[in-house]
């Protein structure tokens, strides 16, 4: 289990496809610290680590890893937000976030603030509006984030600066895809409520 809050940002430096798998590696000043098996997430989906070496690691992604991500979240220079699993004596700052991202939004907009802080505005599909509500959590590109706005096919998030200079944010723009991952307690009311 993850909480949304980023460690750090590593940049894709080597991918493999390999009989319907997708081995990348992955270069960050966090991959010294990580161990083989360990689960991380890289832009909100947890991967297993399959090797380290010194500055960095490598994961591998199967088929319904990449029926849920966007091709363009895989190139070589893409920077990927990392966040180790939770400790059980850690503090919970974020949200409950598994890992297990439920797709992609497309970036509409990205707006500057007059507070140094930015608005993003987000397509939302017309299935996914019931998981999210406002000021409620969700997970983009592996961050915890407020919904600071709906409307009827789209959402807006508030980023303050903080955010945006230690995650990959600073590096999307307008027509860019993020991994998102909706309320896990959502999801549970709705499963419950069906069987009603």
């Amino acid at each position: 289990m993850f909480t949304g809050i980023i460690e750090t940002v590593g940049e894709i430096v080597e991918r493999k496809e390999e009989n319907g798998l997708l081995h990348l590696t992955i270069q960050s000043p966090l991959s010294h610290e990580l161990k083989i098996d360990q689960s991380v997430s890289h832009n909100g989906m947890c991967l297993t680590v399959t090797e380290v070496h010194e500055d960095k690691h490598r994961v591998t992604l199967v088929p319904e890893s990449l029926s849920c991500s966007h091709p363009s979240k895989w190139n070589l220079g893409t920077k990927i937000n990392l966040e180790r699993c939770l400790k059980a004596d850690g503090r919970f700052d974020g949200h409950f976030v598994m890992g297990h991202v439920d797709g992609t939004l497309k970036i509409i907009n990205i707006n500057p603030t007059s507070s140094k802080s930015i608005d993003i505005i987000f397509e939302i599909p017309p299935y996914a509006q019931k998981y999210i509500i406002h000021k409620g959590s969700i997970c983009l590109d592996g961050i915890s984030l407020t919904v600071a706005e709906i409307k009827k096919d789209e959402i807006r998030v508030s980023i303050i600066p903080y955010t945006r200079e230690h995650t990959n944010l600073k590096f999307l723009k307008a027509g860019d895809y993020v991994h998102v991952e909706y309320d896990l307690i959502g999801k549970y009311i709705e499963k419950h409520m069906s069987k009603e």
